[in-house]
């Protein structure tokens, strides 16, 4: 890799890492777009970019997942009995969600991409108010619910904080603690994300050198190094800033982002298969 491509890596973890500390939500989603960008500049095979993309994304929020729960855990924040509930239905939805990006074409993953980020920002800018009594369901709801989470972020390379914080704060949960939650929920779905994507990936006969399965290696390398710092400082900020305000200034860069993976997934269509 040029230096170049180490320092824009380097950018991407700092970046990614701070918002997984701020928000909980991983920074693969926020991520995935730039990766994209940076594997077709590399000359990546077309139908396997956005598929990389995802998969190395995933994968770095082993690390930053760790990094930033530490932070929250500090403030007392963490609600590891929702953890302990959602974590079974994480797993499963988490080894679900890669294999079925693998059947999708890399114009319809691009496509989906998109829209999703696009839902989860109007989320994020849309203030509702849970009802007063609202709490969390049984177990069986539970697990359903973290099987929603974990196929959603297993297909677009998140930590499921875009889906796992509006579900929390809709049961009543408080907006510090679901997202200090969702950061410690992470961990599954990256491990099972991420197991997954080797497995499904393995015989990929395309993949570029140093790749294992679908995720890269050397891009997983950089950013995890680099996110893993900022990690904790996000952490910490969340406690201190109005997480309102920070809400709308993301939902603003990911409606940026989900701007471009519509335009990818058009531009790939165009290509034809």
């Amino acid at each position: 890799m040029t230096w170049t491509l180490v320092l824009a890596l380097c950018a991407m973890g700092i970046f990614g890492g701070f918002a997984a500390g701020l928000l909980g939500i991983g920074g693969g989603m926020i991520l995935v777009p730039f990766m994209t960008m940076i594997f077709a500049a590399l000359q990546f095979p077309p139908q396997l970019v956005v598929h990389m993309a995802i998969a190395t994304c995933l994968a770095t929020i082993l690390f930053t997942s760790i990094s930033s729960v530490r932070a929250h855990h500090l403030q007392g924040a963490v609600r590891w009995d929702i953890v302990g509930l959602l974590t079974p239905g994480i797993l499963a939805g988490s080894w679900l969600g890669p294999w079925i990006g693998k059947q999708m074409n890399s114009t319809v993953l691009a496509l989906f991409f998109g829209l999703f980020v696009a839902v989860a920002a109007t989320q994020m800018l849309v203030d509702t108010k849970p009802a007063g009594r609202r709490g969390l369901p049984g177990k069986g709801g539970m697990f359903a619910a973290g099987g929603v989470v974990g196929v959603l972020a297993g297909l677009v390379g998140a930590g499921g904080g875009f889906v796992s914080i509006p579900f929390m704060s809709w049961c009543n949960v408080r907006i510090h603690s679901a997202v200090a939650t969702s950061a410690a929920l992470g961990f599954p779905i990256a491990l099972a994300g991420t197991l997954s994507n080797i497995y499904f990936g393995w015989g990929e006969a395309a993949l570029p050198a140093h790749s294992l399965g679908f995720i890269y290696l050397p891009a997983l390398a950089v950013i995890a190094s680099a996110s893993v710092i900022m990690a904790p400082l996000g952490a910490r900020t969340a406690h201190r800033w109005p997480v309102q305000r920070l809400r709308r200034v993301f939902a603003l860069i990911l409606y940026a982002l989900a701007l471009y993976m519509l335009w990818k997934g058009v531009a790939l269509a165009r290509l034809g298969p």
